[in-house]
């Protein structure tokens, strides 16, 4: 494993020497053909453990791969193999969509944050869930959340029937199913986080959910996730809707509009989401917030600005039960995640 790791570090200035999507691209293909040819999965034969318990799940460990890095879930199990204890994959939409135009995804390294715009690009559900059914990643015990989202040409009202094509998709695939409302990128999605609106798409999945349980004979957790960019009466509404209406868990947070942390760096000024450091203060805030408000059995998943182990401990200590990464996967590599693991260690991680 650790020559694995060391490779991604020597690797890395030539890959931040390319266009920042142009070397997402490249890394992801590049760790496949590893995978295929059998050249990583012998090196991490000791996977990081700390077995832990979320939302009824057994996971390996509590450090799982936030959505976004895997829109089209093409490559499953070679991140899977990488050490992560739970693997979320998408956004995806029901139909194909290119998202918005390049560039539309830059570093801001003196942050080691990003910026991107990409909006919901993927291949479109019938491709994601040809490529969910051909990994390996939850027969060989691995957890795994499907993250759906709405068509960019979908108008706002009529989303629901975007999330509803969604879920019944992924529901037979799924370990846990993500619903994003915090997107940034496509138009008027995060107005799906005030509670009317939260509160019609929900009840329409809950409706669809006990049809789904009944045809599948098996009970899928339902996630929601969120913005950091919520005040905190936003935040207790948005926790009384999903209480009303059962969810299981809620990922906290998506990507902010903020700038305040960045102020004056290269690209800092460019529309789109900003992630890693400079959103682990609001990420922790919104944690802090739905804990007091959801109570101690209620599912946290903490994702933002995790770029080493204080980070993950400062999530769960804020209150979330496990964590996710992304962004700081860019800038640190694969040893990010058994550093988390072990930083995890002693922590209370029920729920």
């Amino acid at each position: 494993m650790s020559f694995l790791f060391n490779s991604y570090a020597l690797a890395r200035p030539a890959l931040f020497s390319l266009d920042a999507e142009q070397a997402h691209e490249l890394t992801l293909n590049a760790l496949q053909k590893a995978y295929d040819c059998n050249l990583t999965r012998r090196l991490v034969e000791n996977r990081p453990a700390l077995p832990s318990t979320l939302m009824g799940l057994k996971l390996r460990n509590p450090v799982g791969l936030a959505a976004g890095l895997d829109k089209n879930g093409a490559h499953i199990d070679a991140l899977g193999n990488l050490g992560f204890g739970f693997i979320e994959v998408g956004t995806v939409t029901p139909k194909p969509q290119s998202g918005n135009p390049k560039p539309r995804l830059f570093r801001l390294p003196e942050a080691h944050a990003l910026i991107n715009r990409l909006g919901f690009n993927n291949d479109g559900l019938d491709i994601f869930l040809e490529n969910v059914q051909k990994s390996h990643w939850r027969s060989e015990g691995g957890i795994l959340g499907l993250n759906i989202g709405k068509n960019a040409t979908t108008p706002i009202e009529n989303a629901v029937d975007d999330y509803l094509i969604g879920y019944h998709g992924v529901y037979p695939h799924a370990d846990y199913v993500t619903v994003n409302i915090s997107s940034p990128n496509t138009q008027n999605l995060r107005a799906l986080q005030e509670a009317s609106e939260l509160t019609d798409l929900l009840s329409q999945l809950q409706t669809a959910r006990k049809e789904l349980e009944d045809k599948h004979q098996k009970r899928v957790p339902l996630v929601v996730k969120i913005a950091p960019d919520l005040s905190a009466e936003q935040v207790d509404a948005i926790a009384a809707v999903l209480q009303r209406y059962g969810v299981d868990g809620v990922i906290a947070t998506n990507t902010t509009l903020s700038r305040d942390a960045v102020t004056g760096m290269p690209h800092a000024n460019e529309t789109g989401g900003l992630s890693g450091p400079p959103v682990h203060e609001l990420s922790l805030a919104v944690i802090s917030r739905l804990r007091q408000q959801l109570g101690k059995e209620f599912a946290i998943i903490g994702v933002g600005g995790i770029l080493g182990s204080q980070q993950a401990r400062e999530k769960i200590e804020a209150g979330a039960n496990a964590v996710q990464l992304y962004t700081g996967l860019i800038y640190k590599g694969p040893a990010l995640i058994t550093e988390c693991v072990q930083a995890l260690r002693g922590q209370n991680l029920a729920g």
